[in-house]
């Protein structure tokens, strides 16, 4: 056999060889999921890791929008900038939709010369974001008007919907026996006249309990920052009741528009009758309750009041 001969079969046992290595190695790649369509983006934020999602212009010809997202363990803070608006998208307001498809109104985003800048905070770790015109949207779907909406950043998959039915938009999971629907004007609460307090120092406020936390005492304290809009609230309770079966006692604050930022909840147990929450509040003023809301609901993923009202703070007279 001639050395070119040899030479040849040599390098086709070499490349087989090889194949038959690659054909046993397990290549694993990660890659972002997303709908065909793209309408439902809802995906779930990594702790400690800025995350910068591209915000899909919808019928806006030339627009750009992009949302920086940080989720630390109390919460995660939104920045979004948006720019090359048309001069008839002036209202833009920003909405996020949970895996249960609730939507919560994260504000409204001032535009001047077709840009705006917004920024909040909310209690979620899994959403999407979709800005609209519309200034009241209560439920996401198809024939929603959107400006903008989130796309899925690399690396993240989409998160289904608890009642979706393929990639159809569910409704919002109804509310179980447990907590009765009650009268959105239950959650009507005084404001506390923020701007009248001392900044950096506490204002000791009480609060008056009913139905399930009747009898129970806490004390509130709210401290205005020096630096920055957010006040400080601390609130210590003293006799705690133990919370009915099945439910957690959840604090809110309310702001003057009727937007809800949960500071803190308690799961109380028998023979706990001490807790604290410990929280900051973005809004310039605002009023404070506590509810009993569903346990099955509350686990990070409640975001508005759904459940009996026990508490509202008053200034002491």
């Amino acid at each position: 056999m001639s050395k070119r001969l040899i030479g040849v079969l040599g390098a086709a046992l070499l490349l087989f060889s090889l194949s038959v290595v690659a054909l046993g190695q397990t290549v694993t790649k990660v890659q972002t999921v997303q709908n065909a369509d793209g309408t439902y983006t809802i995906v779930e934020y990594p702790v400690g890791k800025e995350t910068i999602v591209n915000l899909n212009p919808i019928g806006l010809s030339g627009a750009k929008g992009q949302a920086t997202i940080l989720r630390a363990a109390d919460g995660t803070t939104i920045k979004v900038n948006l720019s090359g608006l048309p001069t008839e998208a002036t209202a833009v307001n920003l909405y996020a939709v949970d895996p249960s498809g609730a939507v919560t109104m994260l504000g409204p985003v001032e535009i001047a010369n077709g840009a705006g800048v917004f920024t909040t905070s909310i209690p979620l770790s899994r959403f999407m974001l979709v800005a609209s015109p519309e200034a009241n949207l209560s439920a996401y779907g198809d024939s929603t008007q959107v400006y903008f909406r989130s796309a899925v950043p690399s690396g993240l998959t989409v998160i289904p919907l608890t009642n979706a039915v393929g990639e159809t938009v569910g409704a919002v999971a109804a509310v179980t026996d447990a907590v009765p629907v009650v009268d959105a004007s239950d959650y009507t609460v005084p404001m506390l006249g923020i701007a009248t307090f001392k900044k950096g120092d506490d204002t000791k406020l009480k609060i008056n309990f009913s139905g399930a936390m009747e009898g129970a005492r806490a004390n509130v304290f709210i401290e205005p920052h020096k630096n920055g809009k957010t006040t400080e609230v601390r609130m210590r309770f003293h006799e705690l009741k133990e919370a009915p079966k099945g439910l957690a006692y959840i604090l809110w604050a309310v702001s003057p528009d009727n937007q809800f930022t949960r500071l803190g909840e308690i799961v109380n147990v028998k023979g706990r009758n001490e807790a604290e929450i410990k929280s900051e509040v973005p809004y310039d003023d605002f009023g404070l309750m506590l509810t009993t809301e569903n346990l099955s609901v509350t686990q990070g993923t409640i975001i508005r009041p759904s459940g009996h009202r026990v508490g509202v703070i008053q200034i002491v007279p």
